[in-house]
């Protein structure tokens, strides 16, 4: 029995085109980044990686310098209130 050394069966055009029609069936909507066509319940873009709505997107602590600033400001807060009233 000859093999054919220049195909594989998994690179069977067939297949594509049943991978192709099955894909045509979801409905897609723009990613609002990359503008990239999506899945219209894709949570993240599987192009850009970005989160489609803030919802989705996981928490992210806030900077150090922030807490830092509140800290000092509430330090000088509380020193002008004590001076006034002492």
């Amino acid at each position: 029995m000859p093999h054919d050394h220049g195909r594989n069966d998994w690179e069977d055009e067939d297949f594509d085109d049943d991978y192709d029609q099955e894909d045509d069936d979801e409905p897609t909507v723009p990613c609002p980044y990359c503008r990239r066509e999506i899945h219209e319940e894709a949570q993240r873009c599987p192009y850009c990686e970005k989160y489609i709505s803030g919802e989705d997107a996981p928490l992210t602590r806030k900077p150090w310098w922030i807490y830092l600033t509140v800290g000092i400001c509430l330090i000088i807060a509380l020193r002008w209130i004590f001076f006034i009233a002492g």
